[in-house]
Parts: C-alpha cells; sequence; structure tokens
C-alpha cells in the first residue's frame, strides 16, 4: 500500500487536490495504479500526460528506493487518511497527501501553535520569541515552525528549553537538515518533538519548496504567532495562508521606525492579526486559560443516551481525540446531525470540545 502511496505524490504535476481526487474516484492508492486508462483520462482534471505517467508505472520505482530510505532511518510515513496524520491538515484542501515524519510528538495534540518570524531577528524579537514560549509552557502546547535562522531557530531552541516538544517543518527531505547550523538543534528536536516534510529524500530546499513548507506550518496548528517580519517574506505569506484556514493569527507590535515591525504592525493594521503583549492574551482568547483553571467536570454516573449517542462516544473512546469529519465518517450519519448530537453530549458532561474542532471523551 505505502509504494502505491508515495507513487501517487510523484506523478509529475499532480499535486495534493488532484492526487486526493485520484484516489477518491478509484477508490484507493493502488487502485489508482490498476484503473484502465479510459477510465482514468475520463476523471475530471486529469489530463493525458497524467494519465500516461500512471500507466508507465516508472514512479513506482522511485517509490521504492524512498520505501528503503524510510525503512533505514526509521521515519513515520503519514498518509492523509491515516489517523496519526495531523487532522487539522487533513482538513485542509491543498493539504499534502502524505507526510514523513522522524519524531515523538502527538501531532494532533490539543493546543498547537505555529512560531514564525524574520530570518533576520532583533534582540527584541529574539527576548520577545523566548518570553512568549516561557509563557506558553505552563499550557504544554507544541510549538510549530520551520527550523529557518532567526525567529525559527528562537522558537525551536526556547520551546525545548522550557521542556515543550518542538516540530520543524522542512522544505527538502529528511537526508539533510537546513540550514545545516540547525543540524544539532534538529536531533535534539527529534528526541522531543520532531521534524516533519512532504518532500522525499534527495530533494533540496529550493526556493519554491518554503511557500509549500509554509502552508503546513498554517494547517497543523491552532494559532499562528508572528514575531518579528518586514513586509515581504515568509511569515506573511504563513500568515496569509493561516487566515485562509481560518486559524488564530497573533503579532507583536513594534516601533513604525523598525523594518522587521512592519510586517506586523500591517498584519495588525488590517485585520489579519490579533494584538498581543504576552502568552496571557493567547491563552484568553483561545480560551486556554479557562481550560487550565477550571477542575475537570466529573461525568455523571448513569447518563441516558439514545442509540446515536451511544455509537459517538464508542468511536470517541477508540481514540483520545476525534475530528468532526472522522466521527461523521465512521458514523455514516450526515455532519448536522452529528454537531447536534455533540452538542448534546457536551450538555450532558460526556463530551468535551476542543480547539481545533476535536472532539474527546470527558
Amino acid at each position: 500500500m505505502l509504494l502505491y502511496q508515495i507513487g501517487i505524490t510523484l506523478i509529475p504535476g499532480i499535486g495534493d487536490i488532484n492526487g486526493k481526487k485520484l484516489i477518491a474516484y478509484c477508490g484507493g492508492a493502488e487502485a489508482v495504479f490498476k484503473e484502465k486508462k479510459a477510465v482514468l483520462l475520463k476523471i475530471p482534471g486529469i489530463g493525458t500526460s497524467t494519465v500516461n505517467a500512471i500507466i508507465s508505472q516508472k514512479v513506482l520505482q522511485r517509490a521504492e528506493e524512498e520505501i528503503g530510505f524510510i525503512q533505514k532511518y526509521k521515519i513515520t510515513p503519514l498518509f492523509f487518511s491515516d489517523k496519526n496524520y495531523p487532522q487539522r491538515l487533513k482538513h485542509c484542501v491543498d493539504g499534502p497527501m502524505l507526510l514523513y515524519y522522524k519524531g515523538n510528538a502527538d501531532l494532533n495534540t490539543s493546543r498547537i501553535v505555529g512560531v514564525v518570524g524574520t530570518r533576520s531577528a532583533t534582540e527584541y524579537g529574539k527576548e520577545t520569541g523566548n518570553k512568549i514560549l516561557e509563557e506558553l509552557a505552563a499550557l504544554d502546547v507544541l510549538v510549530v515552525s520551520g527550523l529557518a535562522y532567526g525567529i525559527d531557530t528562537i522558537a525551536h531552541k526556547s520551546a525545548l528549553a522550557y521542556n515543550l516538544k518542538t516540530v520543524g517543518v522542512l522544505a527538502h527531505g529528511l537526508d539533510r537538515i537546513y540550514p545545516v547550523a540547525n543540524k544539532s538543534l534538529a536531533e535534539k528536536m527529534v528526541s522531543n518533538g520532531g521534524l516533519i516534510t512532504e518532500f522525499i529524500n534527495k530533494s533540496n530546499p529550493d526556493r519554491e519548496n518554503f511557500p509549500k513548507r509554509n502552508r503546513i506550518i498554517a494547517g497543523m496548528i491552532d494559532a499562528l504567532i508572528v514575531i518579528e517580519s518586514a513586509l515581504r517574506g515568509g511569515a506573511l505569506i504563513t500568515a496569509n495562508i493561516a487566515n485562509s484556514y481560518d486559524r488564530d493569527v497573533f503579532a507583536f507590535p513594534g516601533k513604525i521606525s523598525d523594518k522587521y515591525s512592519e510586517g506586523c504592525n500591517f498584519l495588525i493594521k488590517t485585520n489579519k492579526a490579533a494584538l498581543i503583549q504576552s502568552g496571557k492574551d493567547i491563552s484568553y482568547i483561545m480560551q486556554w486559560e479557562a481550560d487550565t483553571n477550571k477542575s475537570p467536570k466529573q461525568q455523571k454516573l448513569f447518563v441516558e443516551l439514545n442509540s446515536d449517542e451511544k455509537m459517538i462516544v464508542e468511536i470517541l473512546r477508540k481514540s483520545e481525540t476525534c475530528s468532526i469529519d472522522y466521527i461523521v465518517l465512521q458514523s455514516k450519519l450526515s455532519t448536522s446531525k452529528i454537531a447536534a448530537l455533540l452538542l448534546n453530549l457536551e450538555f450532558k458532561g460526556v463530551v468535551k470540545n476542543l480547539p481545533g474542532k476535536m472532539y474527546k471523551c470527558v
């Protein structure tokens, strides 16, 4: 199965949207490569060159090579239909079909923040980045960034310093670390967080890969924090993507005369980011502060549940957390029906609504 999952991602010009469409039409990754040419040509958006690449099956040879690399270095492949695939990212239409992950963090934990900013961090940016991670430490958030110079490096180092798991999203394969200066930092992160990418090994950190990397950061998280940024750059790209994914975006203001505060000030000015001054602002807006201060609600004994409610509870008990889409898929009920049932279960104190439209049993 993995052979065909990797193979689909290697089809020239396929893209994640059309790749998922192929899988949906054919009924699975393996079925794509076993489907007849005439049938493939009838799939909307799938052209002749793409179909010919599928029929030739040459990409499967490269996929076999990648499997060898994965096995040798104990890398975990995460296909978009897998339970451990980042569920927040799964609901993004252009989310990667396949990710390669090395680490020990729960990519579906209840609180995930992204931290981004300029590669040319000032002392203000460094101090602010360290301070915000110190303040968020009590919330046990997972910290996601891009392992680049500057703010990204500060975010990862500060997370480790305050015993928070941190994940670096790479713009290349897991056979290398870019920048090389962060190699020792990356090794520490694998032991307390991880590294993740959509790129196979031997993929170079080409310029066009970084915006792709940024969409993964934006899709994996509940909230994005912009520390410092010029008016142009990867941080603002990530912020715009996060807004398109309906993620909460926060930015620290700076002097209007400072080049690396212009981007943050612009985001705040145009209502693309909420102004924050501390970690408390984030926990308040995200309602994480209330979660940490409230005593856990005791579940009532002998709560009466109807058959549909019992089915949802059983689905939730099999997993630590579930998205509403996963529950819909497993229950075969409509989204509106599931939403109403979940709300009722919340009132009964049986189910808890988590950030990122995730749910778990109390």
